[in-house]
């Protein structure tokens, strides 16, 4: 028979105590673990918590600023902003790209090109929320989307600012463009701690004063704090800091001028620069062909860049700031001008011209290009019939070196520091340069070496002598005004939208040379001899109602062998000469200073003359037509023959 086991009370009781203290430790283990979490959640880390929470109820979203407009000196603007529809993607919401893409093609026609350039966008872009698809949709383009838009998670209709170049090719190459921002500019910007001023921007400037003055037409973005609900919809703006509009730029150019230049150009390339010799203030700056610069806002479609680039006549190269020629003879003041000032020669001092010079000891003849010559010529004819044999024996005297020390003065060989991004320095040649120019051992050291032949070709404006269009208004500007000389500039004034402050731009003089005033007079008074009878601008001078000063030019392309004969009938348009004209007016106080270029256009008074003749009369008078005489035999005046004959490897000037 079994006994009854006997229950230990006590022991029992123990084990009852230890679950008991176990539950309490737990539970106030439990208790102490979320009073913890309460103070991390609500006091130790409240403000990150706080900043997590406030960031998934409100998003912030930059304000882009208005591009400040762009306007001449009559304030008609020549690049502003329009406000139009855009139908964007985000591609991070959209799970298939393609797909969306095909099916929004189905509503509205979306071109290769379209999608071609959001493609592009998408590979190119980090920092932009959305990428537009199809721009400047119609009112019927919008309803349509609008009506479907439920279907499309990551699409949105957006309003956004385009910029507009009303004048198109005119002004290209003054206002440049504006472009979407590409991954090297924005690691400029993020490098210049300008990043953040760009959210929600999506093109800077890229070329001319778009470019230049970026900083001025940008403005200041703004920000917007938004109120969403759960699924990223905007209920209601809370804060709102608005964007501080771009800075409108004034020009000191005249875009009536420059349209007339345009006119007398037709269709002929070239370059012209007017400025206001007594400011530097340029009144018009004409580089032919031009382009459209509302081709690139958006980025240029292929065809149309093939078109650009394949281009002849190259209308994307800026002829006048990057563009470097030989400037003939209108280099011949300046000479003139070196010669009195080291005293080499004295007005009076004349010279018998045979038709050529030659080298001490040399055969070689470095020919003229009147056959027989000037006759008996002094300073004063020397410029005003343009003789060429005069300045082959001032060369040779003055020699390579006071030439390289005198010409900079006056801005040659040297960027004029106007206002536009790229200028080209152009060629100043002498020994040292010569070296750089052809190093060994590329080259042999006779190549490299300086010879007397360099010298003469370089009196007359040939040889390695290379200017642009802007360093010969801007010398001759320089010349105009005696020796005071102003940086050339296109923006007169910035104007602050908000305030309506106006910075003027001042023009103080970066230099005064001493030349002396009787020297500055000779010139000035051949140069104004040049329009008179004999001179080689006669042609152009009928009718003249103020005083005039200018040089004919003619810079040869192609070196003539030796007896050949020059005609430009029978030579092909790419090799013929090019035409200059440099001129300024009112001699007594010049208010416009002015060189044109036409490429290939022959004899300087035949071409470049009656452009600047008309252009002044233009801007002094209001006049937008001059009668010219076509023929100078009529007036008694310099008559260029059809024909040249040079000696070997020569480059002459024949005005």
């Amino acid at each position: 028979m079994n006994r009854p086991t006997l229950k230990n009370n006590n022991q029992d009781g123990v084990q009852f105590q230890i679950r008991v203290i176990l539950l309490v430790l737990l539970i106030l283990l439990g208790f102490g673990t979320l009073t913890y979490r309460f103070y991390v959640l609500q006091i130790s880390r409240h403000d990150f918590y706080h900043t997590q929470a406030e960031s998934n109820r409100i998003g912030i979203a930059p304000v882009t600023p208005n591009r400040g407009l762009i306007v001449d000196r009559n304030g008609i603007v020549l690049a502003h902003n329009y406000t139009a529809y855009t139908l964007e993607l985000r591609p991070d919401k959209i799970a298939d790209l393609e797909e969306t893409i095909t099916e929004i093609s189905q509503i509205l026609p979306i071109s290769p090109k379209e999608k071609r350039q959001f493609y592009k966008l998408k590979s190119e872009s980090k920092n932009f929320e959305t990428l537009p698809l199809k721009i400047r949709l119609t009112d019927e383009e919008i309803a349509k989307i609008a009506a479907q838009n439920y279907r499309f998670p990551g699409v949105e209709i957006k309003a956004r600012l385009f910029r507009e170049y009303p004048y198109k090719e005119l002004t290209s190459h003054v206002i440049g463009y504006i472009g979407r921002i590409n991954q090297a500019e924005e690691d400029k910007l993020a490098a210049e701690d300008k990043l953040a001023n760009y959210r929600g921007t999506t093109h800077i400037g890229k070329n001319g004063l778009e470019q230049f003055y970026e900083d001025d037409l940008h403005g200041t973005t703004g920000v917007e704090e938004v109120e969403t609900d759960s699924s990223g919809r905007a209920i209601r703006v809370l804060r709102r800091t608005a964007p501080v509009s771009g800075k409108t730029l004034h020009l000191s150019l005249d875009i009536n001028l420059q349209q007339y230049a345009d006119e007398l150009f037709g269709d002929r390339r070239g370059a012209l620069v007017a400025i206001d010799p007594s400011t530097g203030g340029v009144l018009a700056f004409i580089s032919k062909p031009g382009y459209d610069p509302n081709l690139f806002i958006d980025g240029i479609d292929s065809q149309s860049w093939q078109e650009l680039n394949s281009n002849p006549f190259r209308p994307l190269n800026n002829r006048a700031l990057r563009g470097v020629y030989p400037p003939g003879s209108t280099f011949k003041p300046f000479m003139a001008l070196a010669a009195l000032e080291y005293g080499h020669r004295r007005p009076s001092d004349a010279i018998a011209d045979p038709g050529f010079f030659s080298l001490p000891g040399s055969s070689h003849r470095f020919r003229d290009d009147k056959v027989g010559g000037h006759g008996l010529v002094d300073m004063y004819k020397s410029i005003a019939a343009s003789c060429d044999t005069y300045y082959y024996r001032l060369a040779f005297d003055m020699g390579i070196d006071e030439i390289d020390r005198f010409m900079p003065m006056f801005g040659f060989g040297r960027q004029t520091g106007i206002d536009l991004p790229g200028e080209a320095i152009g060629v100043l040649p002498s020994p040292e340069w010569k070296k750089k120019r052809f190093p060994a051992p590329r080259y042999s050291a006779a190549q490299s070496k300086w010879y007397l032949g360099d010298v003469i070709s370089i009196g007359i404006g040939q040889g390695y002598n290379a200017y642009t269009p802007l360093q010969l208004a801007n010398a001759t500007a320089i010349l105009a005004n005696g020796g005071v000389a102003f940086k050339p500039h296109l923006v007169n004034k910035v104007e602050d939208v908000k305030s309506h402050q106006l910075t003027q731009i001042n023009p103080i003089p970066y230099a005064r040379y001493n030349f002396k005033p009787e020297n500055i007079a000779v010139i000035k008074h051949a140069m104004q001899g040049v329009m008179g009878p004999g001179g080689t601008g006669y042609a152009v001078s009928g009718g003249l109602q103020y005083t005039m000063a200018g040089k004919t030019g003619t810079a040869q392309v192609v070196g003539i062998k030796q007896g050949a004969k020059y005609n430009a009938a029978t030579t092909k348009e790419m090799h013929r000469d090019h035409s200059w004209f440099i001129a300024f007016a009112p001699v007594e106080q010049p208010k416009i200073a002015l060189a044109v270029l036409v490429e290939n256009g022959g004899f300087g008074a035949t071409a470049a003359a009656p452009i600047a003749r008309k252009i002044t009369d233009f801007y002094l008078l209001g006049k937008r037509a001059t009668p010219v005489v076509e023929t100078v035999a009529s007036k008694g005046g310099k008559k260029p023959a059809p024909e040249t004959t040079a000696s070997e490897g020569e480059e002459f000037a024949h005005d």
